[in-house]
């Protein structure tokens, strides 16, 4: 059996698994400046002249706390202030999406971390983790964030669950610096998240950069505006009883509820109807933006696919359906970005962090109401497209009062801030937080929607946004682009500047080619895999394959080439 040549040449199999991958001495290739953004700027520097070592950063979303976050931890490695970097992220699908972010500042951070990987390997900078991995992770991750410059994106979401912000407190109370990040202020009535300093039980932001300073500096957000419609609903309630009312009717919470649920059940004609308005409005939009694409983010995963239904029996329409629970939804979402598909329709999967700036109508057809998650719903929608030209987006709501006064709020802001005048108009009585969104199971499966069905058209109090200012282009400023200083040398990761591969994935490619040559030495040896493992291990100096650089990969490839060779 003739496996390889005498001399040992890669197999064509592993040659082909390779490709692209730069072996050998790589080039250093040094992201030398950053242009940042005033408000970016303006953190930076405040964050710079902090002595404390928490630093809370609130900023609209779309308004680049991204880079904000790699500029403040590149500098911090730089000065030797910080030996590596960690982000913690809310969701698994912003793991990758961090640490591509982070290839354009040179830092190197493994998005598929696992507690059992053991150190981290001396050629990646940190690693992105989740906060639900740092609930079963959190002593592992207390002995790597020693002097370590931690992120926390979307930082609120520590409070999801009150074991997270205990494993929280517990990794990361060694660190040398922890930056929290968040799209909107926040409250924390019941568990206070750790690291974050509170006022009446409001986070108390170092930095704080809001919607309206996004559309006075320009070129930052877009102006969001809140077509909503009225309808006549009527249901059975858990008690027995026939309800009928609009969404003008003053209910308590729990009839509320059942109101806006029965809006948006599939069997009406309310949902289905605010459906065509959004989708004409979308097709409006890609006359002069061919890419545009619309976001419903539907209650469940059934909604979702009923949606979906709708959209292909009514307009033809293939929708992109993404839920919480499918696995693969985060490859869906990351497609659809790409693409110019017209409809997205998700569960639990954008509410926040996910960038897709290609969006511009949204449909908000869930039964969540809180003012977290309504903003959060809002910020996938305003991310500003350099040189698109006219770039209003809109969001369709119910009719429901709690809607329509979150909806109030920043439209409030968007007025000011493009017509630069005050405006007041009577926005009812103030709204409670609720958290509750139906009540509970029991009560939910006595529930019955009986027909939903709207009136008139969507009622748009703001149609006169055509006449509204567009947000200015931002004017280009040398002042704002800065210097990245370069990392000592233990921290200088050489990169080759012509692959776009991430180190993780570099590895790999270099770990399955390794694989490949155990199993050929394993055939030719009559040893166990585990055996030609162990031994080639022993050869370059490695504990284990996962704690393992790029060059010790290399070498452990060369050393097989030579024991295969050798036994022939």
């Amino acid at each position: 059996m003739n496996i390889g040549s005498p001399t040992g040449a890669l197999p064509s199999g592993i040659i082909d698994s390779l490709a692209g991958l730069p072996l050998g001495p790589f080039l250093h290739l040094m992201s030398r400046s950053v242009t940042l953004r005033p408000w970016q700027k303006a953190a930076l520097e405040r964050l710079s002249s902090s002595t404390s070592p928490d630093f809370l950063a609130v900023a609209t979303p779309g308004a680049g706390k991204t880079t904000f976050a790699l500029t403040a931890a590149r500098t911090a490695l730089a000065a030797g202030t910080a030996a590596r970097v960690v982000v913690v992220v809310p969701t698994a699908h912003l793991k990758r999406q961090w640490a591509e972010a982070a290839l354009r500042f040179d830092l190197h951070l493994d998005p598929g971390w696992a507690a059992s990987d053991g150190r981290l390997p001396h050629d990646m900078h940190g690693i992105v983790t989740t906060y639900q991995q740092v609930a079963t992770s959190a002593g592992a991750l207390r002995t790597l964030t020693a002097r370590s410059f931690v992120i926390f994106d979307e930082v609120h979401h520590a409070a999801d669950e009150r074991a997270w912000g205990d494993a929280v407190r517990t990794a990361f109370e060694g660190a040398a610096r922890r930056l929290s990040l968040s799209g909107t202020p926040f409250r924390s009535d019941t568990a206070p998240i750790p690291f974050v300093r509170y006022d009446d039980e409001e986070a108390r932001p170092d930095f704080e950069y809001g919607y309206a300073d996004a559309l006075v500096d320009g070129g930052v957000v877009r102006p969001v505006y809140f077509p909503r419609l009225d309808g006549h609903m009527e249901w059975t309630a858990p008690d027995g009883s026939l309800r009928s009312h609009t969404f003008d009717d003053a209910l308590d919470h729990a009839a509320a509820n059942q109101r806006l649920r029965t809006a948006l059940s599939l069997e009406g004609e309310w949902l289905p109807h605010v459906l065509h308005q959004a989708h004409t409005r979308l097709m409006e939009i890609r006359r002069h933006a061919p890419d545009a694409g619309g976001l419903v983010i539907a209650m469940d995963q059934e909604h979702a696919g009923g949606i979906a239904d709708l959209f292909h029996r009514r307009f033809g329409i293939r929708a992109v359906v993404a839920t919480s629970d499918d696995p693969e939804a985060s490859s869906r979402i990351s497609s659809f970005s790409g693409s110019d598909a017209p409809w997205l329709v998700a569960v639990r999967m954008v509410s926040e962090g996910v960038d897709i700036p290609r969006l511009r109508v949204g449909v908000f057809a869930t039964t969540t109401t809180t003012e977290l998650f309504f903003r959060q719903a809002v910020g996938r929608l305003v991310r500003w497209v350099r040189g698109s030209g006219k770039q209003h987006a809109f969001l369709f709501i119910p009719d429901d009062p709690r809607l329509r006064a979150r909806a109030f709020r920043i439209s409030e802001q968007r007025r000011h801030s493009l017509r630069k005048e005050s405006e007041r108009e009577p926005v009812g009585a103030p709204v409670r937080e609720e958290q509750q969104e139906l009540g509970d199971a029991e009560q939910l499966s006595l529930f019955a929607p009986l027909s939903a069905t709207p009136l008139g058209d969507v009622d748009e109090p703001l149609a006169f946004w055509e006449h509204e200012p567009e947000p200015r282009e931002p004017h280009d400023d040398a002042g704002l682009v800065i210097d990245l200083p370069p990392l000592p040398g233990d921290l200088a990761i050489p990169t080759d500047g012509a692959t776009t591969l991430m180190r993780r994935d570099q590895k790999k490619r270099l770990r399955e080619a390794n694989a490949e040559w155990a199993r050929l030495i394993s055939r030719r040896t009559n040893m166990t895999h585990a055996q030609v493992n162990a031994e080639l291990n022993r050869m370059v100096g490695l504990r284990k394959i996962t704690e393992a650089t790029t060059e010790q990969l290399e070498r452990r490839l060369r050393a097989a080439e030579k024991w295969l060779a050798s036994s022939t």
